[in-house]
């Protein structure tokens, strides 16, 4: 599969749904996003200021394309209500041909 047919998934977490929701929509109006899928809320440990914190948190797995991961991190970075924002990416190089075509023509090809 070439890198213009390539996806990336991103992963981030948030503190509520409604902060979630909010991120996914306003990634898949600015084209940064084909489509983002919000989990459930889960349970997140992890050291914060000297201390191991539990708190509850919902994930956000975002489909974009290889050539707009700069522009998501950059958006994540300004939008994100968290000082330090997850965002892992993950290549996608294989799928449905039709999905794979739908995304890209939703991300345009920059």
């Amino acid at each position: 599969m070439d890198d213009v047919k390539a996806l990336t998934i991103a992963q981030t977490t948030c503190a509520s749904t409604s902060d979630a929701t909010a991120l996914a929509e306003a990634l898949v109006r600015e084209h940064l996003a084909a489509c983002v899928n919000i989990g459930p809320p889960s349970r997140s440990v992890y050291p914060w200021d000297g201390a191991i914190e539990v708190a509850e948190e919902v994930v956000l797995t975002i489909k974009t394309a290889a050539h707009k991961t700069e522009a998501l991190k950059a958006f994540i970075e300004t939008h994100h209500g968290y000082d330090v924002p997850e965002l892992l990416l993950f290549t996608i190089n294989d799928g449905l041909p039709a999905y794979l075509d739908w995304a890209n023509d939703w991300l345009g090809q920059d």
